[in-house]
């Protein structure tokens, strides 16, 4: 079986494991959630890795997703996850479209530096806007799905389902994509892109889908993010969390779709009980992990299975 045929089975196998293994682990679904809802914006992160670019401004969109589901939350009284999350999709999405028509135009450091800029920018507006709560942010009360709120045991099973399915559509999504004429142009502009050029293509349209995508993508996994921690504040467009995004796509490597979600996994776990024992040196602990990989394994963790099915996915 090829690997263009394992993908999918493997994706849905991880579901179904995901799935099955929740109600077990009660005390690890918000952990398990968190990681699926930053997986999500590394999945759009590894998109533009493929290309070639490294982009220091997702928290922009991971912010924007955040608040576009927490405004319609907490101001207008909408409280329905899957309304919430197509909320911060289009919002997201139109705010990648717009500002990737500039970021289009760049590469390498400047691509990189711009992104950064910008959601520094909007986190700078939403510190000084009184109206969304300054830096403080604001709280969000439990989301419901057909009408059943999302709270208490079978509340937040039902929210980590619904991120394990989000998760899943997102990756298989993503996985026909790369197979797509569009999607092969990833690997061609990240390798010789005046060859792209001459062959008719239009390297700068397709880095301004691929961006817009990265975008929406992002925009989820804020909506998710703080329907499951209940608050939404400018931090999630801080420089470090966006750094905090590279870093799990180089933990995780760029071989798969599933990768984003194993790095995110693996990063949560390795934050949490780095946290829990040594609260004052846990970055210590990150910073450690992160050599390794860049020693042992400077593909990413995927590289490990990646080497077992020849290729990648």
């Amino acid at each position: 079986m090829n690997t263009d045929k394992r993908t999918p089975l493997l994706l849905l196998s991880s579901l179904l494991a995901l799935l099955a293994v929740g109600p077990l682990l009660p005390e690890w679904q918000f952990l398990a959630t968190l990681a699926l809802g930053k997986g999500l914006v590394v999945l759009g992160l590894l998109l533009l890795l493929r290309t070639g670019l490294v982009s220091f401004g997702q928290g922009l969109y991971y912010c924007l997703g955040g608040y576009a589901a927490g405004v319609m939350g907490h101001y207008w009284g909408v409280t329905d996850a899957t309304l919430l999350l197509l909320a911060a999709a289009l919002v997201s999405g139109v705010a990648a479209a717009v500002l990737g028509l500039l970021l289009a135009r760049y590469r390498a450091i400047f691509f990189a530096m711009l992104s950064l800029a910008l959601s520094m920018i909007l986190y700078g507006l939403l510190a000084k806007s009184q109206t969304l709560g300054s830096t403080d942010g604001f709280n969000l009360a439990p989301p419901t799905l057909l009408g059943f709120p999302l709270a208490g045991y079978e509340g937040r099973y039902a929210l980590y389902s619904l991120a394990c399915v989000l998760a899943f559509l997102a990756a298989l999504g993503l996985h026909y994509y790369f197979r797509t004429p569009l999607g092969r142009l990833a690997t061609a502009i990240r390798d010789n892109e005046i060859r792209v050029e001459y062959l008719g293509a239009s390297v700068r349209g397709a880095v301004h889908v691929k961006y817009t995508i990265a975008g929406v993508l992002a925009g989820l996994g804020g909506a998710l993010t703080g329907m499951t921690v209940g608050h939404i504040d400018p931090e999630m467009a801080y420089w470090t969390t966006s750094g905090e995004f590279v870093f799990i796509a180089i933990l995780s490597g760029t071989g798969s779709v599933a990768a984003p979600f194993l790095g995110s996994f693996i990063y949560e776990l390795v934050r949490t009980f780095a946290y829990e024992y040594s609260p004052n040196t846990w970055q210590l602990a990150l910073g450690a992990v992160m050599l390794l990989i860049i020693v042992f394994l400077p593909a990413g963790l995927w590289s490990l299975f990646r080497r077992r099915q020849g290729g990648a996915a």
